[in-house]
């Protein structure tokens, strides 16, 4: 058993590794952050984010079934009304490995234009490449145009990120509990804009607190290029996330989400911003 428990958390580790180094190719910051405010090895990442459609073909069960046969379990469910998405999080029982948070937009809430081109995308993409772990780090399986991503960020800032970016982690996140020189996130927080790198500052920079029992800061998205079918252009792509857990009653940390503060935080990569 103990063999079966060490080789799964390596298959773990080794898929996030592939994640984090498709992250960094789009995020360079996080790598920066990463080396700011990390002394060694107290850096734990907290969790990955993952964004998609409900499609039967992509929707967030689909995208889970690679961390379920890994050992995860689905954890917590969560409903963001105004941006029309569900939300589910997943926890390992090895609670050094990170939490994963998985949303979906509720396509048909949304135009018939806006629809069309989402299952155009969703159309393109090839079955056997679902299956593969290397979905969760496999960018767009689609071409769209510049046209056709303005239509859908009109309407969803959240539905023109996934139409530009695809398959790989929104954003990846500190463990504030486990860094060695710092154990507030507002001293996070400082640092991160001493560095030079701006935060999300919607709902303020600092998003819940001590009674929910949870944290949360965020940079704003990097810029980087995207080819679209029609020419390039150069708009937001992922982000860092800095999070502080409390403890619960019984002593253990708090693990789940606040639906509130992570309203806020998608609009890290909002194109307004």
């Amino acid at each position: 058993m103990t063999d079966i428990i060490s080789n799964q958390h390596k298959q773990v580790t080794d898929l996030f590794s592939n994640i984090w180094k498709n992250y960094i190719e789009v995020t360079p910051s996080a790598h920066k952050i990463h080396q700011l405010l990390s002394s060694g090895n107290d850096l734990i990442n907290d969790h990955v984010a993952y964004r998609t459609f409900d499609s039967a073909k992509v929707n967030l069960d689909k995208i889970a079934e690679h961390l379920i046969n890994l050992g995860y379990k689905h954890s917590g469910d969560y409903d963001f009304s105004s941006k029309k998405l569900n939300a589910k999080h997943f926890e390992h029982s090895d609670t050094t490995l990170p939490k994963v948070f998985i949303s979906e937009l509720r396509v048909a809430e949304f135009s018939v234009a806006a629809q069309a081109i989402i299952e155009t995308m969703v159309d393109a993409i090839d079955e056997s490449a679902i299956a593969d772990q290397s979905f969760l780090y496999s960018g767009t399986h689609w071409q769209v145009s510049k046209e056709d991503y303005q239509t859908l960020l009109a309407e969803s800032e959240y539905a023109a990120w996934v139409a530009a970016w695809g398959y790989r982690a929104n954003h990846f996140t500190v463990s504030i509990n486990h860094l060695d020189n710092y154990n507030c996130i507002d001293a996070v927080n400082a640092a991160v804009k001493a560095g030079g790198f701006p935060l999300n500052t919607t709902g303020g920079e600092v998003k819940g607190d001590a009674i929910v029992k949870l944290e949360q800061s965020s940079t704003m998205a990097d810029k980087a290029t995207v080819k679209f079918s029609d020419g390039e252009a150069e708009i937001p792509s992922c982000f860092y996330e800095f999070a502080k857990r409390y403890p619960l009653d019984c002593g253990n940390l708090y693990s789940g989400f606040v639906a509130a503060s992570a309203d806020k935080i998608f609009e890290s990569t909002n194109v307004a911003a």
